[in-house]
């Protein structure tokens, strides 16, 4: 790879004259940056950008640690984050804890060692981590995104998923369902705690919760959680189910599908997160729908705030019901069985 040396010396001019080129080209006549960049092109010289920034102690890359690079609804919140750096000439990197602490930890640790501008987490743990506090007190910013930071100094970007699973909750309770399961992941993840507790709020003065522990939050998953929830009587199997994700309800929804299970006659399915994926499903699937991009741009918008020294927020966002054909039972619905649904009926979040 050519060196700054080599396009000095090919152009004919100083170190200085190269470098001014590259960083300030005002100062330089037009004369001498048509030589300098004509040598650039002739080498095919690229900067080292890496090197500038580790020298100037000032880096424009925004690191983004998340829980599951295989989710879509990571992929969103990205895509949200890059639509915002890229205005200000930053650039979003994804690193994957794959939901374990001590793999966010060495990100957290490598991250803070390369000087990055800044740094989104959705952490595994609600409590502050040991790598969490030592990026916190370097002085590195940092984010928390879809959730919520428990102390005000620390800026955090969220959804309130006690609303989230409230308005699940009350949809399948109007749509005359009195048992209703949950499947999540155990204690632990306050993001999928939030929705449980949510359910549980909306369906506790006139029905029940059945617990339906998950694996994980894949499609995999989902459909090991329904074989475990078709399993039960009929008489006293839950008639409907929330899942912590739209990965785990189209798990669910596969698993029906290869039983022969109807859904929502014999089974409804509420998912959240609203991924692509839930509009285009075997039988479309109603979720209640997070703004992923506006996380991912709001997370930017608040890191670049507090690399300017303004006052750290947290931002909660309400989430919105979109009701699919996964709940509505065709005699209620308008259209015919299999007439497909040309749109969704989203529900705000007062609704």
């Amino acid at each position: 790879m050519a060196t700054v040396k080599e396009v000095a010396r090919r152009a004919g001019v100083s170190l200085g004259t190269v470098s001014n080129v590259l960083n300030r080209p005002e100062v330089v006549s037009e004369q001498l940056r048509t030589r300098v960049q004509q040598a650039i092109d002739e080498l095919g010289f690229v900067r080292n950008e890496s090197a500038r920034q580790l020298r100037a102690g000032v880096s424009r890359t925004i690191a983004m640690v998340v829980l599951d690079v295989a989710n879509p609804f990571f992929t969103d919140v990205i895509a949200g984050a890059e639509e915002l750096a890229e205005q200000h000439d930053a650039l979003v990197v994804m690193c994957n804890s794959a939901n374990s602490a001590e793999r966010e930890a060495r990100h957290l640790h490598r991250l803070d060692q390369q000087r990055v501008l800044g740094v989104l987490l959705t952490p595994v743990s609600g409590t502050p981590t040991t790598a969490l506090r030592d990026v916190r007190s370097h002085g590195t910013p940092l984010v928390l995104v879809d959730r919520v930071s428990a102390t005000p100094e620390h800026p955090s970007v969220a959804v309130d998923d006690v609303l989230g699973g409230r308005l699940a909750g009350e949809h399948l309770l109007g749509a005359g369902h009195r048992r209703v399961a949950f499947v999540g992941v155990p204690p632990g993840l306050q993001q999928v705690d939030d929705r449980r507790h949510g359910l549980r709020l909306a369906v506790a003065a006139a029905g029940e919760v059945q617990e339906v522990r998950s694996s994980g939050m894949s499609v995999r998953a989902g459909s090991q959680a329904a074989a475990q929830l078709l399993a039960e009587p009929a008489g006293t199997r839950a008639s409907a189910v929330f899942c912590a994700n739209d990965l785990l309800a189209l798990g669910v929804l596969n698993e029906c599908v290869r039983r022969g299970v109807r859904v929502p006659d014999d089974l409804a399915i509420v998912g959240y997160d609203d991924i692509g994926f839930a509009a285009t499903a075997t039988v479309p699937l109603t979720s209640v729908r997070q703004p992923r991009q506006l996380l991912g741009r709001t997370a930017v918008e608040l890191l670049l705030a507090q690399v300017e020294g303004r006052a750290p927020q947290q931002v909660v966002f309400e989430p919105e019901l979109v009701v699919r054909r996964s709940t509505a039972r065709r005699s209620r619905m308008a259209v015919a069985a299999d007439a497909p649904v040309a749109t969704a009926d989203v529900l705000g979040a007062g609704g």
